[in-house]
């Protein structure tokens, strides 16, 4: 009897909770769903334990967990109110863009202080149907974490139909060189030797360590990312 009776009460706790917390969640707006900025991200794990909690545990108040929602939701209403107002404040409490690919060269330095990697960034923007960073004017990794790219006007204007080429002429590169370290099997699958790798780097003037990245095209062109010189950037904000 008495688990029918607990039974009954998380029933009744899960149709009285769930719609306070989508009426809290529409009253901390689109920002808090849509982007999930570190503070946002944070208010969305407290809500989801103290509301899996509540659900959970019969000898919990429930009106506690209802006083805990609406002051979370005020809490981070007051939170984005501060950041739109106060500018320095939104730079402490949120990470700024940052540009990791310019004119298809990496930027190595910018990936190592965000802790991405080369196939982190290739990741991102194969999922935005770009599988050759050559093809790629500038590539901005966002607050949120997401890539925002664009592409180099030249590969915006002509198109494999334009050209009349056939759809698998598609601009795809395979890595070869990954921080100074010769991809052997991609170049064995490319059916290229080392040897010709080698070649093509002293042609201009670098050794495989040298290179920070470097990708090889259908055309069997290299892109070449070295450790120096960086490309200059400016610095981008919110």
């Amino acid at each position: 009897m008495a688990i029918l009776k607990d039974s009954l009460l998380v029933i009744a706790r899960i149709y009285t909770i769930y719609p306070l917390l989508l009426a809290v969640t529409l009253y901390m707006g689109r920002r808090s769903v849509g982007q999930l900025p570190v503070f946002d991200f944070l208010i969305i794990l407290s809500l989801g334990s103290v509301v899996g909690a509540d659900i959970a545990d019969p000898k919990i108040q429930h009106i506690h967990t209802a006083v805990a929602i609406l002051a979370i939701g005020l809490m981070q209403r007051l939170f984005s109110r501060l950041v739109i107002r106060y500018r320095k404040f939104g730079k402490l409490v949120s990470f700024e863009p940052a540009i990791v690919l310019k004119d298809g060269i990496f930027l190595h330095r910018s990936l190592k202080k965000l802790l991405y990697t080369t196939d982190d960034i290739l990741q991102l923007l194969r999922a935005q149907g770009f599988f050759d960073p050559a093809v790629v004017e500038l590539a901005v990794l966002e607050g949120d974490g997401q890539l925002s790219v664009l592409k180099k006007a030249r590969k915006q204007q002509v198109t494999p139909e334009s050209l009349g080429l056939p759809e698998s002429s598609v601009d795809i590169a395979y890595a070869v060189v990954k921080e100074g370290i010769i991809l052997q099997k991609t170049l064995a699958e490319l059916t290229l030797s080392e040897t010709w790798l080698h070649q093509q780097l002293e042609s201009k003037g670098l050794l495989a360590e040298d290179i920070f990245f470097a990708s090889l095209n259908a055309k069997r062109e290299l892109t070449i990312t070295p450790y120096e010189p960086e490309p200059k950037t400016p610095p981008l904000y919110h």
